[in-house]
């Protein structure tokens, strides 16, 4: 089965992720509310009504703002590990049990065709993890909210058909701007983002002979830009010799307009 997807939205405002293989069609993270995640479905021309469910990465409201409201309008599968449930079920309001799944980290759920794989990142959260989604050969994998990708990360995500990956801030931006600095220390450490030159650098050890795409996402509005995360994604990367444009391609994506539902 060939996999679609498209970036809904990305950014602190709110994430949200599609993702479809064949009859297989999944949300990851709903972080805006429901009128607004209706309109994004319109905008790539889907309806929610269909989908098999939706995976919740972790907690934070960006992610999870609209997850009970899309579960019980359209009586919508929920899925998240435990300990991310124990903590989000308040926040979600009132969901039937037979809504309410359990998917652990470093575990694999195969859906008809569709495998989608959980691993863990480094977040100041209480569990949280992300996904590799696998259909017709194909390998889709979605990061964002790490504070470093490790060894284990990159073992785990290596030689991707495609990334969406983070690149939230750009250090001195970040360093200058107007943030108090506990939330400035808060976003710098090992339990908050990757910068545009950190995610460049862990992107290196990743990209392989299949890699043709990578979304840069989760950027922050305060703190970066979509033209300067692309540059300095791109000068990092050709300083290390990798083909940009030759073999893969940087796309953006947006807080509020959906990326081209893209074939993998």
């Amino acid at each position: 089965m060939s996999m679609q997807f498209s970036v809904l939205a990305s950014g602190s405002t709110g994430n949200a992720i599609y993702v479809e293989a064949g009859e297989q069609a999944f949300l990851v993270d709903a972080g805006l509310s429901g009128k607004q995640m209706d309109k994004l479905f319109q905008q790539i021309d889907r309806d929610p009504a269909k989908l098999n469910g939706i995976l919740v990465t972790h907690e934070h409201k960006d992610h999870i703002h609209g997850v009970g409201v899309m579960a019980r309008k359209y009586n919508l599968p929920v899925y998240a590990n435990e300990r991310t449930w124990k903590v989000m079920d308040q926040q979600l309001g009132k969901l039937a049990t037979d809504q309410k799944f359990i998917f652990e980290m470093e575990t694999v759920k195969s859906f008809g065709g569709l495998e989608i794989e959980s691993f863990g990142v480094s977040h100041d959260a209480v569990e949280p993890m992300f996904y590799i989604f696998r259909s017709g050969g194909k390998k889709l994998v979605l990061i964002t909210d790490t504070g470093y990708v490790s060894d284990r990360m990159k073992g785990l995500i290596s030689n991707a058909d495609m990334y969406v990956f983070e690149s939230n801030h750009d250090v001195q931006m970040l360093r200058m701007g107007r943030y108090p600095w506990n939330i400035k220390r808060r976003i710098l450490s090992d339990v908050g983002h990757v910068s545009n030159e950190d995610a460049a650098l862990a992107m290196c050890d990743v990209i392989g002979d299949q890699t043709k795409r990578i979304y840069l996402a989760h950027l922050s509005l305060d703190n970066n830009m979509k033209d300067l995360a692309r540059m300095s994604v791109k000068q990092t990367l050709e300083s290390k010799d990798m083909p940009i444009g030759d073999q893969f391609e940087l796309f953006d994506t947006d807080p509020y307009t959906p990326t081209v539902l893209t074939a993998v």
